[in-house]
């Protein structure tokens, strides 16, 4: 649907009586609201404009800067009029070291560029390398996104917010004791923690195109939290995670739910597929919280992707899972072609907030000419891809996925607590298993990766 300025309307009429100055065009919301109130939901918005200076470096795929993109839309839109707008501080060390080792932590806080090969031994130990690279400010862009969720996660829990919007986070690779896959510190897993300070049951649903194990792995052996996720499944595919085996373990066992998908899923059988799986998993755990991951990698055209989505199908999701009018908190994650990013995380900003966006960009923001030549918040993403997921696969995964259902006793009760002494951390045998797993992996991946070069070194030769 796209929805003219009242202006627009009475010029298209040839009924325009009077013109509006560059004020009053420039203040003139870009939206039309659904219903008034938003159903009296209180949705905040969590930012530190800070984050998005940060650099990766040249060749990098993730870039910061899609955040800037992403408030530069949110703003020129006029969203912030319709929501509490926060900018928040970074998170404490403490605060991280909630979850995180703190070796690994105080690794972060001191390695730079320029001392970098005076840890040139630990590199291994905490995954450093081309995909989590060292570069300036590095703990410093971590503390900041880590602060956004655990400001989003405090405003849930003091009630002044029903949803709660962090678009710099979602970072879900990163494990306890390293980085992963882009990921340093797991604001997830660290707002999740304060969240179960109050509720009793927490799911986590990630529509990333990667798997998020950094989450499942953190809360494998609970049943206080259900981890969900939609993502690409080959075995090889980063992280190599995410299959239907991978149930949780001891008190956790049935609580990971994975949903593996091939390539080139379409917007019909995503939304299908999505809204048959979350429905009976809110109705069958009854939690009392929900964290959406909405990492826009899973978007067609992305860089890293291969997917068909369009954005409206991407915020169709978000715009389910609120329709349970469970408390929320929203974060960001993979995304790795700035422009359909921004374009994403603000119109599911609006699809939060209720509101139906202009589907022409205000022409006042920055960068304008970044999101050419259509100037469009929903560019044609789709068809790019052939998708390889059959009606009769799609039914299995459904199939597969639900049947963990029927092991779920109801919501489990628990005795209220701060921390529930199964997340502090795993048994000690349950993490070395854990351990061993990935680093079998990493070695099959290493493996493979090699054998492909070969392969294609032998080709060169020849042609």
């Amino acid at each position: 649907m796209v929805v003219n300025t009242w202006q627009q309307q009475q010029q298209t009429m040839g009924q325009s009586t009077f013109s509006l100055d560059t004020k009053a065009t420039r203040n003139t919301p870009a939206y039309v609201p659904f219903s008034g109130d938003n159903n009296g939901l209180k949705v905040s918005y969590h930012n530190n404009e800070d984050v998005s200076r940060y650099h990766f470096g040249t060749r990098h795929p993730m870039k910061p800067f899609r955040l800037m993109l992403t408030d530069h839309l949110v703003l020129g839109y006029n969203l912030h009029e319709k929501m509490d707008y926060y900018k928040t501080r970074k998170a404490t060390e403490e605060e991280i070291l909630q979850f995180h080792s703190e070796d690994y932590i105080d690794f972060l806080q001191r390695v730079t560029p320029e001392n970098r090969t005076e840890f040139e031994s630990v590199w291994s130990k905490f995954n450093i390398g081309d995909d989590c690279p060292i570069f300036d400010g590095i703990y410093d862009y971590c503390s900041i996104y880590a602060g956004g969720s655990l400001d989003a996660s405090r405003k849930l829990l003091s009630g002044q917010s029903d949803i709660a919007i962090n678009w710099s986070g979602g970072l879900h690779h990163a494990k306890k004791f390293e980085a992963s896959g882009f990921c340093y510190v797991n604001d997830i897993v660290l707002g999740i923690l304060n969240l179960l300070r109050y509720h009793p049951r927490v799911l986590y649903i990630d529509i990333d195109l990667h798997h998020g194990d950094g989450v499942q792995e953190a809360f494998y052996s609970t049943d206080r939290v259900m981890t969900l996720s939609f993502h690409k499944y080959n075995g090889e595919f980063f992280p190599g995670t995410g299959n239907f085996e991978e149930i949780g373990t001891g008190l956790g066992t049935h609580h990971s739910l994975n949903v593996p998908l091939r390539d080139g899923i379409d917007d019909f059988s995503y939304i299908q597929l999505f809204q048959s799986i979350v429905e009976p998993v809110i109705s069958t755990y009854h939690p009392t919280a929900v964290v959406l991951q909405c990492g826009a990698d899973s978007l067609g055209c992305d860089r890293l992707g291969c997917f068909n989505l369009n954005i409206r199908a991407h915020g169709e999701c978000v715009r389910f899972v609120k329709s349970f009018g469970l408390p929320m908190m929203v974060v960001g994650g993979g995304g790795y072609t700035p422009r359909n990013v921004s374009r994403a995380w603000a119109y599911e900003t609006s699809v939060l907030l209720n509101v139906e966006l202009d589907s022409q960009l205000p022409p006042q923001i920055p960068f304008l000419n970044y999101f050419g030549p259509d100037f469009s918040l929903h560019p044609n993403l789709a068809g790019k891809v052939d998708n390889r997921n059959t009606k009769k696969y799609l039914d299995n995964v459904r199939q597969r996925v639900l049947e963990q259902l029927r092991y779920l006793q109801g919501a489990p009760s628990v005795q209220m607590q701060l921390q529930p002494p199964d997340i502090e951390g795993y048994l000690e045998e349950e993490e070395e298993r854990l351990k061993e797993e990935r680093e079998g992996k990493n070695e099959r991946m290493v493996r493979t990766e090699k054998e492909m070069k070969d392969r294609s070194r032998f080709g060169e030769l020849y042609t």
